[in-house]
């Protein structure tokens, strides 16, 4: 996939076709940036339910012409009996990546759709709920029909997902891994569509349905309660930014890992690389990732538990400091601390120039592999990245939010350009934000190419404990051995590897026209018109 498809009343990415086709249909009728991505989001959590669900937190950066980008913090904190007396309590020395007790934190992205919708709602007449989550809600009731990602994943995580409360039973039909191409209903799920529809997105959190919600948590052992849900909601914050050549980006602020991704590409900004894809450039980028992963695993966490200003290391002052760390010809030696993840990103750019960079995430695949009996909810288990300790970096305390991956990003060129672009994969998000952004924005690459060139991961992703720089294939071999002589542990994966991520784009041009790019390591499409 080479060619970059273009439109001018609308576009929409993701990773599934179908998700991507849900929002379209909202944007044709009439719909906004902001809710052809609620559309999207919805869909996704039924089509694509190994990625992403209702179950997680989300992450928005929403912009419209001529006003600063905004951001929406839905994530969920730790239930208010979750501490360590309650861990000590269960014999747990850490907390496990699966089961009821994973199931620690409050699922927050349903409060940023509706957090989003309040922000957008001076831009016209809002659409019916009822309309956002057709497309999910058909799907849910009628069937979606497996993919090859989700039937692999079920597959090779079965082990540890098959007695998981209601897991099998939702998503393992005859007790076995789905195969590609089976038709799967999630009818429970649907059912709570439906309500949200008709109840409100606040129903997740207050009333009827959130009384349904408490009593499925207290039904698998979920130490989240009724009260807990009460006492979340979505915050509006502004965005960490910095500049490089020719344009302003923007990201996340804390919990999650947004300053990385903006460090990463400032500091590789000041190395002068003035050609792609060769060792300058790569060598450079996984450097520039170290560097703003040492500050991440310092310092980066629940923000009112931080205590520093993230802003401040992206004055340009510690971002020349740190830029000249950087041995242009050695790499760095990297045992570190690692963190996977699993997540869906999508973008979309409605026909009044408004944007939405969105991210939607259940942690790992599947989440907790805890399904809720009644509502059929799967809920995540961002909490397990909390460390069993007194104090210190992302150390459990009732009601403090976990670190997140999560990170959407947005850009705004010098010359009117205006880009919206993300990723899943763990820790690899930054990195092949970098990739992408730099490929596309420093250098000139064509929108999809610079999607589906080969890419490169420093450390874990996707579970894998591995803390090697792994490139796909199709890189030169030249390239690869100059990478290992520079003291890099280069691992070679295969040509379109899910390891590497699912990324998106879409840039609107100054004389608005649309362009976008979706990842062939996924299932999505680029949906426009």
């Amino acid at each position: 996939m080479l060619e970059t498809p273009r439109a001018r009343r609308g576009m929409v990415t993701s990773p599934h076709h179908l998700a991507s086709q849900a929002g379209l249909y909202v944007l044709k009728d009439g719909g906004t940036a902001v809710e052809a991505a609620i559309a999207v989001a919805a869909a996704l959590a039924v089509v694509y339910p190994h990625m992403t669900g209702i179950g997680g937190d989300g992450f928005w950066l929403i912009a419209e012409p001529g006003k600063a980008p905004i951001t929406v913090d839905a994530c969920g904190r730790a239930g208010a009996a979750v501490d360590l007396a309650y861990y000590a309590s269960k014999g747990a020395s850490a907390i496990p990546f699966r089961g009821p007790l994973a199931a620690n934190t409050v699922a927050g992205t349903v409060s940023g759709w509706q957090k989003a919708l309040d922000i957008s709602q001076h831009w016209q007449q809002p659409m019916a709920r009822e309309r956002l989550l057709e497309s999910a809600i058909y799907y849910a009731e009628n069937g979606i029909v497996v993919t090859r990602s989700q039937s692999e994943l079920t597959s090779e995580k079965f082990a540890e997902l098959k007695d998981q409360p209601n897991f099998a039973g939702t998503f393992m039909p005859n007790g076995q891994a789905p195969a590609e191409g089976d038709i799967m209903k999630l009818p429970a799920l649907g059912a709570t569509l439906k309500r949200l529809a008709a109840e409100g997105f606040e129903s997740f959190y207050n009333g009827k349905l959130a009384d349904t919600i408490a009593a499925d948590l207290a039904k698998v052992a979920s130490p989240v309660t009724g009260a807990d849900l009460q006492n979340h909601q979505a915050t509006e914050r502004p965005p960490l930014s910095t500049t490089v050549r020719g344009a302003q980006l923007f990201n996340m602020a804390p919990p999650t890992q947004g300053l990385s991704s903006l460090m990463i590409l400032a500091m590789f900004d000041r190395l002068g690389v003035t050609q792609a894809e060769g060792f300058d450039h790569i060598h450079g980028l996984v450097e520039a990732t170290k560097q703003a992963f040492i500050i991440r695993d310092e310092h980066v966490g629940d923000p009112d538990h931080m205590t520093v200003d993230p802003a401040t290391f992206l004055e340009n002052a510690k971002l020349d400091e740190l830029a000249r760390h950087i041995d242009r010809k050695i790499a760095l030696p990297w045992p570190h601390v690692r963190k996977p993840g699993d997540t869906i990103w999508l973008g979309v750019i409605d026909g009044q120039g408004r944007s939405v960079s969105f991210i939607q995430s259940v942690y790992f695949e599947f989440g907790s592999g805890v399904v809720l009996p009644d509502t059929g909810i799967c809920w995540q288990n961002r909490g397990a990245s909390f460390r069993l300790a007194e104090s210190g970096w992302n150390a459990l305390k009732p009601g403090r939010k976990p670190f997140h991956t999560l990170n959407p990003a947005m850009a705004i060129f010098d010359d009117g350009r205006r880009m919206v672009y993300g990723n899943m994969g763990g820790e690899g998000q930054p990195q092949t934000q970098s990739a992408v952004f730099s490929r596309y924005g420093m250098f000139g690459m064509p929108l999809q190419q610079a999607v589906t060139a080969p890419r490169w991961l420093l450390g874990k992703t996707w579970g894998d404990e591995s803390v090697t720089l792994k490139v796909e294939d199709r890189f030169d071999p030249a390239l690869i051995q100059q990478l290992r002589d520079a003291g890099h542990v280069v691992e070679v994966l295969g040509s379109y590897t899910g390891t590497m991520g699912h990324a998106g784009a879409i840039v609107l041009h100054a004389n608005g026209v649309l362009e976008g790019a979706t990842d062939p390591r996924s299932d999505g499409a680029v949906a426009a018109w």
